[in-house]
C-alpha cells in the first residue's frame, strides 16, 4: 500500500532551500560541526593573543607614557612597526620567511614552532595586538588628571604604589572603550588565518564554498557567526563599562 501521506516539514524545508530561496540554509547547517570547528579556532587565537598582548602591553605602555630613556624610544619603534604594517603581511613574514631561517632555528630548538600554523599565527597576532593596545593604556595613562597624581604624592606614595594603585587602575577604565575596538578588531583580523590553512571561521567558509561550487553561501555563515561574536562583546562591554564606571554616574538627590 503506498504511503498517501505529503512530504514531511523537513523534506519541504530542504526543497524551499534548494529550489526556491536564494541561500541553501539546509547545506550551511548539515555542516555545523565544520563551522563549530572554526568557531573553536577563532576563539583559541582571538583569546590567547589578547591575553598574552594584553600583558606585554602594560609595561610597554608604562613606559612610554614615563619617557624612559632609550627604552621609550625602542618600544616607539616596536609599535610604529606594527602599526604601520597589515597584519596579513606581518603573518606571511613569519610563516613563510621563517623557512628561510630553519636551519638556525633547529639549531636552537625553536624549528617545532615556527613549523606550525597556529603558532606562527599566535605570535604575529600577540605582537600585533601588543603594538595597539600599548598606544590605547599610553593615551590612557597620560590622560589621567594630574591633580589626582599630585594628591597621591600628597600621600607619600612612592613611583610604583601611585602607578599600581592610581595610575592603573584609572587608565584601564578610561581605555575600555577603545580596547572594545582592539578586541572586534581582532576578531575580524582572525580572518587572516585562514590564509596559512587554519580552518578558522572564514576558513570553514571557504571550505564550504569549494566543496559544493557555491558563490556565497559558506561567506553569509561566517558573517552571520562573526556577528554574533561582535554582538556578545559589546554587550559584556556595555556590561563592564556601566559596573566599572558607576562612580561617574550623577547621584540621585
Amino acid at each position: 500500500m503506498e504511503d498517501e501521506r505529503g512530504p514531511s516539514l523537513l523534506d519541504a524545508i530542504k526543497d524551499f532551500s534548494e529550489n526556491a530561496s536564494p541561500v541553501d540554509f539546509v547545506i550551511i547547517a548539515q555542516h555545523w560541526e565544520m563551522f563549530l570547528t572554526g568557531i573553536g579556532y577563532t576563539l583559541l587565537i582571538v583569546t590567547v593573543s589578547l591575553i598574552v598582548g594584553g600583558a606585554l602591553s602594560l609595561p610597554l605602555a608604562v613606559a612610554r607614557a614615563y619617557r624612559t630613556p632609550i627604552t621609550s624610544q625602542i618600544i616607539w619603534g616596536y609599535v610604529y612597526l606594527f602599526r604601520g604594517t597589515p597584519l596579513l603581511v606581518q603573518l606571511y613574514l613569519i610563516y613563510y620567511g621563517s623557512g628561510q631561517f630553519r636551519g638556525e632555528l633547529e639549531a636552537v630548538g625553536l624549528w617545532w614552532i615556527f613549523k606550525e600554523p597556529l603558532w606562527c599565527t599566535l605570535i604575529a597576532f600577540v605582537l600585533n595586538t601588543a603594538a595597539y593596545t600599548t598606544e590605547i593604556f599610553r593615551g590612557a595613562i597620560e590622560a589621567i588628571p594630574f591633580g589626582e597624581v599630585e594628591a597621591a604624592k600628597a600621600c607619600g606614595m612612592s613611583s610604583r604604589l601611585r602607578t599600581r594603585r592610581i595610575v592603573l587602575p584609572n587608565a584601564l577604565r578610561r581605555a575600555l572603550p577603545a580596547y572594545s575596538n582592539e578586541i572586534i578588531f581582532m576578531v575580524h583580523g582572525s580572518v587572516v588565518a585562514s590564509t596559512v590553512t587554519i580552518v578558522d571561521i572564514l576558513g570553514a567558509g571557504r571550505i564550504l564554498n569549494a566543496k559544493y561550487y557555491l558563490a556565497y553561501e559558506g561567506f553569509l555563515a561566517a558573517a552571520a557567526l562573526y556577528m554574533i561574536l561582535v554582538l556578545f562583546i559589546t554587550r559584556g562591554f556595555k556590561f563592564w563599562e556601566k559596573h566599572w564606571h558607576a562612580h561617574l554616574r550623577p547621584r540621585e538627590v
